[in-house]
């Protein structure tokens, strides 16, 4: 069974909860130093971020200027949120004017390397991942009184939802951890220059380009497959009509993510498209095949039950009366025919209701007023929360879980394995809507992927309502259950994901792996839909050699260290999987959970016996990027002479990203909202 359309306006209501503002204000990410120092902190003079967004990815640059207003050295310290799926692949130190690329080692061995270099008052840099919260960036030293010049690039994927595409530069800390931020006090302004520079290339026309938070920030068109976004604190207070003067520009805080939407044109056929690269020399070739399927999949609508789950730990003091209104609100969109349950958790887990309750004005009234008398207290016991929740189910009616919490799990079962067995005993589907970049996206990614569901991670910057758009627009029709797909004609292996499974309505399909030889391929895609079995198919040619593109090694490489750490998070320490990441992170360039990046004065890496690898490729890598730059866009698809999809591919008409709705003040705390449907018995 599927959710009705009516999940639009239940979701919708749910989110003025999102938009009230709150007393306490999100933490940014920023240049920090100890607190017991003396000293002032370092300030951060410029920042400017490059990104290019390509079929299937953005490669994102951030070059900082640091200075030390101190007659001492002093060493810097840069917290940055992981990106969602992000990976750093080049980490780089201006030392005696130039450019020094770092490289990548275990990270035990990169950290002694750094402390050996930093006692013996030598110029170096490390930057290290801090599992899913954030990369820890060290330079050493920041001259007294002196400029130090960093630069991070980091590589992710950029899929496309329903002809709608988005890109989030993260800069808002979820302030999670909490002994890290007491150690540390920030200095969230670039206080000179900062630029944001987003080229995006499509081989697909684009007719709209939006930023919902930013509205300062200037969108040019130069082609129908070719944009640019700009912003730059210096022509702030020109575009808004203020006196040229010498006064010194606005800082720019870094506390707000800056999202960027984008929506291809509406009548796009479902296509295949494929970007392929092998090195010369070389009979092992890379590829990333993107499958959009056309909009042939039933629209289905039923009633619904719907469970609310409601973190009411101490935690929750000064937001509990926002959550609870914001609920009031979504029950009071509920048709007459719905029921609900709401679920309360602290150090226990307890019921509101007694059972489902028939979503009458009568029904709705009287426990809209007992959510508004709600009080804290206690812990976080999520998995209490949900264990509740899933018992009863009516196996005849289709069934969402909203949870709503704004920390990790405490008390109680904690364990990543915990969940999943839990999910296991339940025939539910979860889709998660993650708020913050400190969100524990390891655990919630693990429970939708296990409930066959999917996870999408929604900024304070974003466009709320067309994130909810996008969501149920999942839930209106059939999915593709049970996906496999072949390829026959050429050798293909080292597949991601290794599994498919569902497929919801406007999702891609991104195939990476390695392939040999070249040729004729044949491409069979399997599933089922509602009880039936479908297949599509196609043919089309793999490239002999060559292609523009040698970052998709890097991003099939981190896709496969991703699936080995799900592993690990799952199953527990493995050493064999640990010993594979820090294999590939070597090999490509990587900073992974086990390695890091390390910068040192280019006669030094010699000494440490340390091979240039990464700095090999990068030079690689930035050579084609400005090939690519240099010509316009080209068209991907391989499919033309055997079409896998006869219709169009879905899309939203009229509005990427649902209007011109934004964000101002939003919870500064982790919120999840999860949307669980019934999986379809064969």
């Amino acid at each position: 069974m599927a959710l009705p359309h009516r999940l639009g306006h239940l979701l919708a209501g749910l989110s003025l909860l999102l938009t009230l503002t709150l007393s306490q204000s999100l933490h940014a990410a920023g240049l920090m130093q100890p607190v017991n120092t003396t000293f002032p902190a370092l300030q951060i003079r410029e920042q400017h971020v490059t990104v290019d967004v390509e079929d299937g990815y953005a490669i994102t640059e951030v070059e900082q200027v640091f200075h030390n207003p101190n007659d001492q050295d002093l060493e810097a310290y840069y917290r940055f949120p992981v990106p969602e799926k992000g990976t750093v692949a080049e980490f780089t130190v201006w030392i005696d004017g130039k450019p020094v690329t770092g490289e990548v080692l275990e990270k035990q061995k990169a950290r002694e390397v750094y402390q050996q270099e930093k006692a013996a008052g030598r110029d170096a840099g490390l930057t290290e991942k801090d599992s899913y919260k954030a990369f820890d960036v060290f330079v050493s030293p920041v001259r007294a009184g002196q400029n130090t010049r960093v630069k991070l690039v980091y590589l992710q994927p950029a899929f496309i939802d329903t002809s709608i595409g988005r890109y989030v530069y993260p800069l808002e800390e979820g302030g999670v951890d909490e002994q890290t931020l007491s150690f540390w006090t920030a200095n969230e302004a670039v206080k000179e220059h900062f630029t944001f520079t987003m080229n995006l290339r499509s081989s697909y026309p684009v007719d709209a380009v939006r930023l919902p938070a930013h509205p300062q920030a200037l969108v040019t068109q130069s082609g129908p497959q070719k944009w640019t976004v700009k912003i730059d604190n210096r022509s702030v207070a020109h575009q808004e009509g203020q006196p040229q003067n010498n006064a010194a520009p606005p800082a720019f805080r870094l506390d707000q993510d800056i999202v960027v939407y984008w929506r291809h044109k509406a009548g796009l056929p479902g296509a295949v498209d494929l970007v392929a690269y092998k090195a010369p020399g070389k009979d092992r070739g890379t590829f990333m095949m993107t499958l959009t399927p056309g909009d042939d999949l039933p629209p289905i609508s039923n009633g619904s039950d719907w469970i609310f789950v409601l973190d009411i730990s101490g935690s929750m003091q000064g937001k509990l009366a926002t959550l609870a209104d914001g609920v009031s609100k979504a029950l009071g969109k509920m048709r007459p025919e719905d029921r609900f349950r709401i679920v309360l958790f602290d150090d226990r887990a307890e019921e509101m209701t007694s059972g489902f309750v028939t979503a009458t004005p009568e029904s709705v009234q009287r426990y809209t007023g007992k959510l508004s008398r709600l009080q804290t207290r206690g812990g976080t016991n999520l998995f209490g929360g949900l264990s509740l929740a899933l018992n009863p189910l009516d196996a005849d009616r289709p069934t969402g879980i909203v949870l709503v919490t704004d920390g990790v799990a405490n008390v109680g079962k904690t364990r990543q394995k915990d969940f999943l067995e839990l999910l296991e005993k339940h025939d539910v589907r979860l889709f998660t809507f993650v708020m913050g970049n400190s969100a524990n996206r390891p655990l919630l990614t693990a429970m939708t992927d296990a409930s066959n569901g999917f996870a999408i991670s929604v900024s304070n910057s974003d466009d709320i309502v067309g994130q909810i758009l996008t969501a149920t627009s999942k839930l209106t029709h059939q999915a593709m259950n049970d996906v496999h797909i072949d390829i026959d004609g050429v050798r293909t292996a080292d597949l991601q994901p290794q599994r498919i499974g569902t497929v919801y309505h406007g999702r891609q399909i991104i195939l990476m792996g390695h392939y040999w030889g070249d040729g004729p391929a044949n491409v069979t895609f399997k599933a089922n839909v509602g009880g039936e079995d479908k297949t599509y198919r196609t043919g089309f040619d793999f490239p002999k050699q060559g292609g523009a593109n040698p970052e998709l090694e890097r991003l099939w490489a981190y896709a496969t260290i991703q699936q080995m750490q799900r592993e690990i998070d799952n199953f527990g320490e493995e050493k064999d999987l640990q010993n594979g990441i820090v294999d590939l992170g070597i090999e490509y360039g990587l900073v992974t959970n086990y390695t890091s990046m390390v910068v040192l004065r280019d006669e030094m890496f010699a000494q440490y016996g340390i091979d240039r690898r990464n700095a090999k490729r990068r030079e690689l890598e930035k050579l084609a990027q400005a090939q690519r730059q240099s010509v316009p866009p080209t068209s991907n698809r391989v499919d033309n002479a055997q079409p896998m999809y006869t219709s169009s591919r879905p899309s939203f008409s009229g509005g990427g990203g649902g209007g011109a709705f934004s964000l101002g003040a939003l919870l500064p705390f982790l919120i999840l909202l999860v949307a669980g449907q019934r999986r379809r018995r064969s």
